[in-house]
């Protein structure tokens, strides 16, 4: 996001790969990073497979996008997203794009997106291959933003345990452990003090599908807080402020 302004966001659904049951909770994710002035949904309207996402175009105002399948085993619908998603880029007008899909053939037009300066934000089940992820600034899994047990539909996954099924005190995980320490020790003063935001940045720059709510907790500092390998500590700048959290790797 540009620093004082609202970015303008470009959302673009590929409804074929996306569970319509993650539209609200999608769209209030997106809104965390700038305001969406471009809501599009491809697939094939014309058939009762995207029933359930006709039922939320209008109630999210999100413009649908016909495109007809030209033939068995070609994915039409991914080629109009890329097409529009281009038109858009040659407009000037955006800061950034959502891409919703857990379809590896995104990769390539998240990737020349970022390659035009604009901010990419992945949006897409667990079972998204890893070069979209890698490709995107940041990239958030659907079953993070719809926790509670839906029921089972067409295209639907397992769902995820809702956030109170996980304990407040984390069992040890290695490679999460060693990914916090090292982000702590690049953001890290003298002292070994590293202010918890610029931990966040580092964390998702290296690994956009870094998410506190992987491992059941809302908030970073809440999951360093449960790894119990950290110290927190929570400055208050005085005149109303909000607290500033500063976490150090523990010390014996």
């Amino acid at each position: 996001m540009i620093s004082g302004n609202v970015a303008k966001l470009a959302l673009l659904i590929d409804a074929d790969n996306a569970r319509p049951s993650s539209a609200g909770p999608l769209l209030a994710e997106v809104a965390k990073y700038g305001t969406a002035h471009v809501k599009r949904a491809y697939g094939d309207w014309t058939g009762t497979r995207l029933q359930g996402w006709k039922d939320q175009l209008l109630a999210q105002s999100i413009q649908p996008v016909q495109q007809f399948a030209y033939t068995t085993g070609k994915n039409a619908t991914d080629a109009a997203m890329i097409i529009d998603a281009m038109d858009l880029l040659y407009t000037g007008r955006f800061d950034g794009f959502c891409l919703v899909s857990s379809d590896s053939d995104f990769t390539r037009l998240a990737a020349r997106l970022r390659e035009s300066g604009l901010t990419v934000y992945g949006f897409g089940e667990r079972r998204t291959p890893h070069p979209f992820v890698a490709a995107c600034d940041k990239f958030i899994y659907t079953e993070n933003l719809t926790p509670a047990l839906d029921p089972p539909g067409e295209g639907d996954v397992t769902p995820t345990r809702p956030p109170d099924a996980f304990p407040t005190r984390l069992p040890v995980d290695a490679m999460l452990i060693t990914r916090l320490q090292q982000a702590v020790h690049a953001a890290s003063d003298e002292d070994g003090w590293a202010h918890l935001s610029t931990v966040g940045h580092i964390l998702i720059s290296q690994h956009p599908d870094f998410d506190a709510r992987n491992y059941g907790h809302g908030k970073l500092s809440d999951l360093i807080t449960a790894t119990t390998v950290f110290e927190v500590d929570r400055r208050h700048p005085g005149d109303g402020k909000a607290p500033v959290v500063y976490v150090r790797h523990r010390r014996p």
